[in-house]
């Protein structure tokens, strides 16, 4: 059963995410601000343009979750979480324990293409 608290864990778990893809993001910036080596044909594993672009978009997706929870919390004070923001009717308990962040039912979110 999703709750406010299980919402709020679920956003801290983000922020923490976010927050650690960050740091590690940092400090590839730091260990490349001198640097103005070619490392694309480097034959040794990740180049530094690669891991550049995953931790980014990590980043990016762990600030898209807290987002996405912070709205969940904002509709669980206002009375309307778990109510489908499209046609009004409940969201089912799977699915908010599946997304907890969900704004649409199943056929809602299928007709928007999500």
């Amino acid at each position: 059963m999703i709750s406010r608290e299980k919402l709020e864990q679920g956003r801290a778990d983000a922020a923490a995410r976010a927050a650690s893809a960050a740091s590690v993001l940092a400090g590839l910036v730091n260990d490349r601000r001198d640097s103005n080596d070619d490392d694309e044909h480097d034959p040794e594993g990740v180049t530094l343009s690669s891991e550049w672009d995953r931790l980014t978009a990590l980043s990016d997706a762990a600030d898209e979750d807290v987002q996405r929870f912070d709205d969940a919390i904002a509709r669980w004070d206002a009375g309307t979480y778990g109510v489908c923001a499209s046609c009004g009717k409940k969201i089912p308990a799977a699915r908010l324990t599946a997304r907890p962040f969900a704004e649409l039912c199943v056929p809602c979110a299928e007709k928007a293409g999500l």
